[in-house]
């Protein structure tokens, strides 16, 4: 099998549940968000990164997406969200909200998407941890979710499609679990 530096740190990129509290460097976080900024896309670059670094802003979309998934009648959810003690951002120190132009004609979710995942890979590449959060994302679906968009500085008809958070990891990751057989059809 071919292998090159590339396919061996995306091999290597694991969801990471364990930060360390030390702040990323600037250095590290602008390497990321450029690998974002580079994601292919169809054609207008139509997404904003919002980066939260602030504790008590992080605390505070935590509790607001918790406050959210007890009201969803799913008891996965309704559990996460009763949890004290549950914090949806890992402890990781920044988090990178991916919001997408709403008014742009073809798919802007899926370019954010394509950002959040050049970010994650950028992150591994420079040996950070990074996680791509669901969980968080439902905040915006509350009642705070418009103050929000203006605390977080989001534009106006955007919409925060998705999170990741990066840190240092405070442990080595997990090995990669096995990949599922013949989920590949080819038709030459």
């Amino acid at each position: 099998m071919l292998m090159n530096e590339t396919l061996q740190v995306i091999r290597r990129r694991r969801s990471i549940r364990r930060y360390k509290t030390e702040q990323i460097q600037d250095e590290e976080l602008q390497a990321i968000l450029e690998a974002g900024l580079y994601a292919p896309n169809a054609g207008d670059q139509a997404w904003h990164f919002t980066v939260v670094q602030n504790k008590e802003l992080l605390a505070r979309l935590n509790e607001a997406a918790k406050a959210v998934a007890r009201q969803i009648p799913m008891p996965g959810l309704q559990s996460l969200g009763k949890d004290a003690n549950h914090d949806c951002l890992h402890g990781a120190p920044t988090l990178v909200i991916v919001s997408g132009d709403e008014q742009f004609p073809v798919s802007v979710e899926t370019d954010c998407a394509v950002a959040t995942e050049n970010m994650l890979i950028a992150a591994e590449s420079l040996g950070l941890g990074s996680c791509w959060i669901f969980f968080v994302m439902l905040a915006f679906s509350g009642p705070q979710s418009a103050e929000l968009h203006r605390e977080l500085g989001i534009p106006k008809d955007y919409k925060p499609y998705y999170a990741a958070v990066f840190g240092y990891k405070q442990e080595a990751a997990p090995a990669a679990a096995d990949r599922k057989p013949d989920v590949v059809t080819y038709i030459r």
